[in-house]
């Protein structure tokens, strides 16, 4: 099974630039890269942060433009994001409870994708009422292998002040999936940084966003922007294994506005 994740577009209303870029452009090519090269992908993730500002006109530009790919997307929320003006454009992704998480049954396992938008705050939240969802999730999936998306990841990075901006309820959420037993990877966004390993156990990965990414420094107390590449990543499940491929989209060749 081939997914892709794709994840902290940032858009901003069309016409705009953030951190001297253009987010509508850079999810453009995006797509376009995509679709040429991975049309054959049963689903594209995408882990949260669409909107820098929240606004309505950046979701409505997002509709444009997923119009245009080709396999089926599944919208995730980030902590830029707002849940009602999202819901506003995407009403029929909303769940029952009124939160933006689901799931998505394959053939290699189910694949859960959470809610943690905590408004107005940049750190992760999954209350008890998410949590419960989340159980309930787990234990209609029994023994089948589990694959977790959410925005903000429950684990350290050794970054300070994103590990500040994670998931408040990691230990809870962490308890959870250890009850379960078969949660086979855990794949985040929102530090804007290539960057693989586990947590207690559990294979984590994390991926640069389609605009500005941050800066490879672990101070204390300073969060730099960067302009490195852009990506999304390749996985591919089976039975045996899950691989992460890294691609870097945007073809520095070229020119987007």
């Amino acid at each position: 099974m081939k997914i892709i994740q794709v994840t902290d577009l940032h858009l901003v209303t069309p016409g705009q630039t953030l951190c001297g870029l253009d987010p509508l452009a850079r999810l453009q090519a995006c797509i376009a890269d995509i679709n040429r090269n991975h049309s054959d992908a049963e689903l594209v993730i995408f882990t949260g942060d669409l909107s820098e500002t929240g606004e309505k006109a950046t979701y409505r530009a997002l509709a444009v433009e997923l119009v245009k790919l080709g396999p089926p997307a599944r919208l995730m929320l980030g902590n830029h994001d707002d849940r009602n003006a999202f819901l506003d454009v995407f009403d029929g992704v909303r769940s029952e409870d009124g939160f933006v998480h689901g799931v998505e049954d394959t053939r290699e396992g189910r694949l859960i994708m959470l809610d943690t938008l905590l408004p107005g705050r940049p750190e992760g939240r999954l209350d008890e009422a998410r949590l419960h969802w989340l159980q309930k999730r787990l234990e209609a999936a029994m023994d089948r292998p589990v694959f977790l998306f959410a925005h903000h990841p429950p684990f350290p990075i050794h970054m300070p002040l994103l590990d500040r901006m994670g998931i408040i309820e990691a230990d809870a959420l962490y308890d959870l999936l250890k009850q379960h037993g078969n949660v086979r990877h855990i794949f985040a966004g929102h530090a804007h940084r290539p960057i693989a390993g586990s947590w207690r156990g559990i294979p984590v990965s994390v991926l640069r966003g389609t605009n500005h990414q941050s800066a490879l420094d672990f101070s204390p107390d300073r969060i730099a922007v960067t302009h490195e590449p852009p990506a999304y990543a390749v996985i591919f499940i089976d039975r045996s294994s899950v691989i992460a491929h890294f691609h870097d989209f945007l073809d520095q060749t070229a020119s987007y506005r």
